[in-house]
Parts: structure tokens; C-alpha cells; sequence
């Protein structure tokens, strides 16, 4: 077994295809599209590698290409913790230890010379809300940015000696049912309707002024949390620009009181159920406009809450059932929506896992972010709860 940094455009089309051959009778997989896992190690496309750095390798058997990883390291996510730490991520491999070991090394000898401790895996070279974490349960359709994996992952990155760090969990909520909690809907309503309170759809023609709200919140809102990073606001821009064809601005809400910026909510529809279409995950003309064509067809029936935040100071107030109460008025006049998957959570937040249950979500995946300390002797901590 040989490993190989992808350096060319050979190796960067063997390190797209490998996946075709571990999911080829996996129905489940969606292939994404190529160009948005390519922008994320274009540092002139994603910012967060602006003052760090990736690298991404192959694993070779005989001709045949069986195993791929990246490592990564941004400041951002590096010195948010005890230990510096890095990251793996896009990692696919057959059903092989030594295969998989190969990799890990090979992963974590490069972040030990960048100067990391640590390293979180598998994860995303940016934003936490898509490509994060191992699927260990809930083993469904793929939904858009929610990784997918085969069940053996799992003891690959165990028997190498990943611990887990946390776990994510995601909640499907089925618009359609009239089961949902009828005593919750009544009070968010009062909630919402309170004095001093307003919700504003997101325009991306004023996406600069929403930026800075957003920026604002999050701060705010996760600067305590164990699994905070800095936001660059140049990379929350770029997405909006590179996905504002799909991106359905009756999904993203914010809510100020007296004028200022206190809570956003961000949901996408399941653009897996289009990018389903596109074969090899290769994007032209002729494909993008039949991913529009799909999408006015109203193929999309599930959507996704990205994210979702809260300043402090307004926590336990009811402001998350209003702004829920305000969703599912718009997913009533767009009835073709069937379902919602709330997610993700970490197992480091019971408030909000109470209120994904409140409004009636049934926990359908579980998701691993994994750690592995390169000081064997070091004791290991799961993310803190006493924070939330």
C-alpha cells in the first residue's frame, strides 16, 4: 500500500471517484457536487485556510486506489482548546484497519509538524453545520450537508484510538403529522406576538446588513460553548453567493428587540433530493438548469435547520418556539415540504434537544465528532456540559 498527496488533476479526480466504488450499491449515498468539496480546499474560495493549512492523500493497492484523507489546521478552530487541534475529514476507505491506520498516520504526522496536539475528525476545513461528524446511527437517505458513511467507520477510527468527543443528533419533525403538540404551537403564538419584538426575512440584497447581525448573534451565543470558532464574515458572504440560486429566503429568519439583533434561524431545503440527478456530482449548464427545472417542479420535500442561535440574555424567553411558530406558517402555504430534519445538536445542549422534542421531532440520526489526543497519556475530556 502506497499513500499519494493529491497534487494534480489526476489524483484530485481519484480522490472524487473512489467514493463511486465503496457506495456503488448503497442507495442512501448521495454524491455531492464536486466543485463545492473543491472550494473547500481552495483557500481563495474558503477562507478559513487564509492563515492555515490542508493536505489530502490517496491510498494505493496495486493500481487501485482504496483509501483518501485530509488534514487540516485553521487558527480559528486550532486555539479554541486546551491542546492545539486539527482536523481529518473526507476520509473513505474499504473495510480494511491496516488501510485505514496508513491513513491516520499519515493524517497526523502532518499535523504534528503544523504544531498540533490534537486532532477532531471527521470534520469539515470550516463551517460546523455541513460535513461534520461520523454517522454512527439513523442509517437513512442522505440529507443535504449531513455526512453519510458506511456502519464500519465507526470501528475504524475506534480500534485507531478516536474517542468520542461528542455526539450530534438529528430530529425529523413531519410537517404533515396532527400529532404535533397542539399546547406548544398555542404558546409560541403568544410568544411571538409579544411587544418589542420583530422577525425579519432574510433579503440577499441586503445580505451585508444581515452579515453583521448574524455576526453579532453568534458571537454572543457560542462564545462559551467548547466547540466555538470565530466566523469569518467574507466566508458566510461566499456561501450566500455560491448557493443564492437554491438558498430559499423564506427559510432564514432573524428576530431583534427594540431594534437590536437578538436570534437567527437558518434552514435550507434538502438539495440532496436534486443533486441526486447530477450522476458523477460534475455541474454544467446543461445540469444546472435542469437542478432548476427539478426545483420549480417541487421535487424538494424535506428541508434542514442549519443553524440556529440566541443571545444569551434572551435565552429561556420562548424566542426559539416563536421563531418555530413563524416556520411553520410559511411551511403550511409551501405544502409540498413533508418533512423537517432538525439538526444538528450536540449531546452538550439540553435546551436544545428539549426543544426539538417540544415541537414534536423524533430522533432519527446520531453523528460522532471524535478527538484523538497525540499525548497518549493525556486524560480525555468529552465537550463540557457544565457550559449549557
Amino acid at each position: 500500500m502506497q499513500l499519494q498527496e493529491v497534487n494534480n488533476k489526476s489524483f484530485i479526480d481519484a480522490f472524487h471517484q473512489l467514493p463511486y466504488s465503496i457506495y456503488k450499491n448503497d442507495s442512501n449515498w448521495t454524491p455531492p457536487l464536486r466543485i463545492s468539496i473543491e472550494e473547500i480546499f481552495d483557500p481563495s474560495k474558503n477562507h478559513s485556510l487564509k492563515d492555515g493549512d490542508a493536505c489530502r492523500w490517496l491510498l494505493i493497492d496495486d493500481g487501485k486506489v482504496i483509501g483518501r484523507i485530509a488534514a487540516f489546521w485553521v487558527p480559528t478552530y486550532a486555539y479554541s482548546f486546551d491542546q492545539k487541534t486539527g482536523g481529518v475529514g473526507f476520509f473513505e476507505c474499504i473495510d480494511n484497519q491496516e488501510a485505514a491506520n496508513k491513513l491516520f498516520d499519515t493524517a497526523i504526522l502532518w499535523l504534528k509538524e503544523h504544531g498540533m496536539e490534537a486532532c477532531d475528525g471527521p470534520i469539515n476545513i470550516g463551517e460546523n453545520f455541513v460535513n461534520w461528524g461520523l454517522l454512527a446511527d439513523g442509517f437513512m437517505k442522505q440529507g443535504y450537508g449531513m455526512p453519510y458513511n458506511p456502519k464500519y467507520y465507526r470501528l475504524l477510527f475506534e480500534n485507531y484510538g478516536f474517542k468520542i468527543y461528542y455526539k450530534q443528533y438529528s430530529y425529523h419533525l413531519n410537517i404533515t403529522s396532527p400529532d404535533l403538540p397542539g399546547r406548544f404551537w398555542k404558546i409560541a403564538e403568544w410568544r411571538f406576538k409579544r411587544p418589542g419584538y420583530t422577525f425579519k426575512k432574510f433579503r440577499v440584497k441586503n445580505k451585508q446588513r444581515f452579515i453583521k447581525d448574524f455576526l453579532e448573534i453568534y458571537e454572543k451565543a457560542w462564545i462559551s460553548h467548547d466547540n466555538y470558532k470565530k466566523i469569518d464574515g467574507k466566508d458566510i458572504s461566499d456561501m450566500i453567493e455560491q448557493s443564492k440560486m437554491l438558498l430559499d429566503e423564506d427559510f432564514i429568519w432573524f428576530v431583534y428587540y427594540k431594534g437590536k439583533p437578538i436570534s437567527f434561524f437558518m434552514m435550507v431545503p434538502d438539495f440532496n433530493q436534486l443533486f441526486r440527478y447530477c450522476g458523477n456530482g460534475k455541474l454544467n449548464i446543461v445540469k444546472g438548469l435542469k437542478l432548476m427545472i427539478l426545483k420549480a417542479m417541487r421535487v424538494i420535500t424535506r428541508c434542514r435547520v442549519l443553524v440556529m442561535g440566541v443571545v444569551p440574555e434572551f435565552q429561556n424567553l420562548g424566542i426559539e418556539s416563536a421563531i418555530f411558530y413563524k416556520l411553520r406558517k410559511v411551511l403550511l402555504k409551501k405544502n409540498w415540504y413533508k418533512e423537517m430534519e432538525l439538526g444538528w445538536v450536540g449531546d452538550f445542549n439540553p435546551k436544545m434537544i428539549s426543544l426539538f422534542e417540544s415541537v414534536g421531532g423524533k430522533k432519527a440520526k446520531t453523528h460522532m465528532t471524535y478527538r484523538y489526543l497525540f499525548d497518549r497519556t493525556k486524560e480525555f475530556n468529552m465537550a463540557s456540559l457544565s457550559k449549557y
